[in-house]
């Protein structure tokens, strides 16, 4: 029996950290360090994405209101400018190849990015990484939509708003949980663990 053919694919959307730029929360952590009256192994282990940590991504909290749950679970001692100064801490190198492989996809397909980011990471990330801006047809941002990855709303939302069905849609993100929710919801989607895996399937279209 032969498989089903996929839909031809007709727009392309990327995550963004972990696939065109690096970024490590370890740098956060041990900034926030020098302000906590607990050492940085027991940070390590009290950090994660929580639910104050999603509500920021979506936007339902302000900045203010996460750093104070920061402070409360990491037991800091910090301004919400030296808090902020560590959060902005974790953006690292440019993954300059894959960036330069969607934009030579542009030329064939609209290229969009959707990104799990709050508005205090937006604007470093912006500024850091000014490629980005030009890479894309459009950026989605959680806490600009009111959505998360990997939920299904959050994906029905973006290919509404590009007009294009989601079964048209291949999707490029580094979190395994992403890719299973955007199958879910009908997109196609490519785990990305390095540019090659981008590369290669933008060769295979």
């Amino acid at each position: 029996m032969q498989m089903p053919q996929k839909p031809p694919v007709e727009a392309l959307l990327f995550d963004l950290g972990g696939v065109v730029f690096e970024f490590d929360f370890e740098h956060a952590l041990q900034h926030w360090a020098l302000h906590s009256a607990l050492p940085l192994d027991e940070l390590r282990q009290r950090f994660g994405f929580d639910e104050p940590y999603r509500r920021h991504e979506r936007g339902e909290i302000a900045a203010a209101d996460y750093f104070e749950s920061l402070r409360r679970t990491l037991r800091l001692s910090a301004s919400d400018e030296q808090i902020a100064h560590g959060w902005n801490a974790i953006f690292r190198a440019e993954i300059t190849e894959t960036l330069d492989a969607i934009q030579q996809a542009r030329k064939h397909w609209p290229c969009y990015a959707f990104s799990n980011t709050n508005a205090e990471h937006q604007r470093a990330w912006t500024a850091a990484y000014p490629r980005i801006a030009t890479t894309f047809d459009r950026v989605f941002v959680s806490s600009e939509i009111g959505l998360r990855k990997p939920e299904a709303a959050a994906f029905a939302h973006i290919a509404e708003a590009i007009g294009v069905a989601p079964s048209a849609i291949l999707f490029f993100d580094d979190l395994a949980e992403n890719v299973t929710g955007a199958i879910a919801a009908g997109l196609q989607a490519v785990q990305v663990r390095s540019p090659a895996d981008v590369r290669e399937a933008l060769a295979r279209l």
